[in-house]
């Protein structure tokens, strides 16, 4: 008979390059890697007062590291497509702006919300290879948002509920072109 000691299988205490150890999922962070590139981005907003308004919107997506914030950071910055936008400046939606990501195990840590210049963390689900879903909840607002990745990364398909105070304010509907070549597909170009 072994003795019990013989029975322990020991494995080795690793990390991964970053501080949070294999918390990011693969199949995640490659999603993620996906969307890096410019955008644009044709967008639809109806709120809930019957008004809708229609925009376009560069998204522009880096990767960067930062070894302090995690495996996974990434740095969204959007603009307005034309000159004039149908948002007035003292509008709560910010028609300009910029946001860092960072990606932990299932969660996404913004550096500030859409609404509101506060530190977000979305938890994210994965739908499959090609779609994630992030549900956040900041100050009053509670937000679900679907992206779909389609025909290679070419196109993303964006839809974003958000509630306030537990009453649909706002519905979005992102249809996003590419303007860009993946680095890889650029490398082969």
């Amino acid at each position: 008979m072994a003795h019990p000691n013989e029975l322990i299988t020991r494995v080795p205490l690793t990390r991964s390059r970053g501080p949070f150890g294999d918390g990011v999922d693969q199949v995640i962070r490659r999603w993620f890697n996906r969307n890096v590139g410019l955008w644009r981005s044709h967008r639809r907003f109806d709120f809930c007062d019957g008004s809708t308004v229609a925009m376009d919107t560069m998204l522009h997506i880096e990767s960067f590291e930062d070894p302090l914030k995690g495996d996974s950071c990434y740095r969204f910055r959007w603009w307005p497509a034309q000159k004039d936008t149908p948002f007035s400046e003292n509008s709560s939606y910010a028609t300009t702006g910029a946001i860092e990501a960072y990606l932990i195990g299932h969660q996404l840590y913004r550096s500030r919300g859409y609404f509101c210049g506060s530190p977000i963390r979305s938890r994210i689900r994965q739908v499959d290879e090609q779609e994630v879903v992030f549900e956040s909840h900041y100050m009053e607002w509670d937000i679900l948002e679907h992206i779909r990745l389609v025909d290679d990364a070419r196109y993303r398909a964006r839809s974003i509920y958000s509630w306030q105070n537990s009453t649909l304010a706002l519905v979005e509907v992102h249809h996003e072109v590419r303007e860009d070549l993946p680095a890889d597909e650029a490398a082969q170009a």
